[in-house]
């Protein structure tokens, strides 16, 4: 006789719908256009760069495509060095692994897994191209630091705000720092297009070549405008931007945007605050946001002490029916990459990877459930 298999009562992630994704996307499909770049990618655009005033923007079939996207447009080469966290999803490093760069690592600071800006000068040769901060858990890296030393040597910053969508440093939305960004709406973001991405052009020289990329190489922006009589293809490219069906999703998502971040920086509040004794009794850390950054309560994590804690306690909260997961694997230790690595030791990336654990965070995850996980987390702790 088969074993009942256990019902999971607290998932990971749950995405949210606001109401109205499917009627745009009926009104979508009724229009005859989903192909894409018609009318809602037109209006997910047209909010995203308003909201935060960013100068252009580009909607992208994914994250990792936007990122693909950087590296083409700053023709990132062979020989070309690129400087970025250890501790990041691999599309981070990909998307210049595929031009033929050459991925140097940095370490993550003392205080979360971000970027330490301390250590990316020692890294800088004649031969480096771009800095790529990672904004984790939607937490703010030093981009002061960093824009400082990118004009100092330049370079080129690239911000990977897959999951730092409405989150600031010194009053600035992140995103709006380096020369490009770029955002993520998968389905385990704050909004969601199941599968989707954001370009942030910052720098204006690369506003019609990132057009002419996202268009299949394409110079069909222009010929929809009107100003050309017929298109051609003039440079590299592919097709980077999604259908109509996964822009009129998001734009239901975008539209109740304060009130889902409303909702978790509630959530996020609530962890915090019941699980501050894990810092106290020092058995275990929470993030950490800078005071001059304000956070998205994207993530809510918690860094173990202990690395040999870390799988008793998934496997304790599973039993209970609670789902958690760690989160990224140093990719300097990579089967993809260690023989390509210098040796450097990177401790910090390596604790995180070792020792942090994320718990459940969506906008339908109720107050007196986080309780519930909270207390579940200090009895295994304490």
């Amino acid at each position: 006789m088969k074993e009942k298999s256990e019902k999971v009562k607290i998932p990971f992630n749950k995405p949210f719908l606001t109401g109205r994704e499917i009627r745009y996307i009926k009104q979508g499909v009724k229009s005859g256009q989903i192909a894409g770049n018609g009318k809602y990618t037109q209006q997910i655009q047209s909010h995203f760069k308003n909201r935060f005033n960013f100068q252009k923007v580009l909607f992208t079939t994914t994250c990792t495509h936007a990122l693909e996207m950087t590296g083409l447009l700053l023709n990132v080469k062979a020989g070309d060095e690129i400087i970025m966290p250890s501790f990041t999803f691999v599309s981070t490093a990909n998307a210049f692994i595929l031009r033929g760069a050459k991925i140097v690592f940095a370490d993550s600071n003392p205080r979360n897994p971000n970027i330490d800006p301390s250590q990316i000068e020692g890294l800088i040769n004649e031969k480096t191209r771009a800095i790529v901060p990672v904004h984790y858990a939607g937490i703010a890296c030093e981009m002061e630091k960093i824009m400082e030393i990118a004009n100092k040597y330049d370079l080129f910053v690239i911000e990977d705000a897959a999951q730092a969508i409405d989150s600031y440093y010194k009053g600035r939305p992140l995103g709006g720092f380096g020369h490009l960004s770029a955002f993520s709406f998968h389905e385990t973001k704050n909004i969601t297009a199941g599968e989707g991405g954001m370009l942030i052009i910052n720098d204006p020289q690369f506003n019609d070549r990132a057009e002419v990329i996202w268009e299949k190489g394409t110079n069909r922006a222009d010929f929809l405008r009107g100003k050309l009589s017929r298109y051609d293809w003039i440079d590299i490219g592919s097709t980077y931007y999604p259908s109509e069906i996964s822009a009129a999703y998001l734009l239901a998502q975008m539209e109740e945007l304060d009130k889902i971040q409303q909702k978790r920086k509630k959530l996020w509040k609530t962890y915090f605050d019941l699980l501050f004794c894990l810092e106290e009794n020092n058995v275990a850390r929470l993030p950490y946001i800078p005071p001059d950054s304000a956070g998205n309560a994207h993530m809510f994590y918690v860094v173990l002490n202990d690395p040999q804690e870390r799988d008793p306690l998934i496997s304790w909260l599973k039993g209970k029916g609670i789902t958690t997961v760690f989160h990224y694997q140093s990719l300097h230790r990579s089967p993809f990459f260690k023989d390509q690595h210098d040796g450097r030791e990177l401790p910090f990336s390596d604790h995180y990877s070792d020792c942090l654990i994320r718990l459940p965070m969506y906008y339908t995850l109720r107050v007196e459930q986080i309780r519930w996980i909270c207390s579940e987390v200090k009895q295994f702790l304490l």
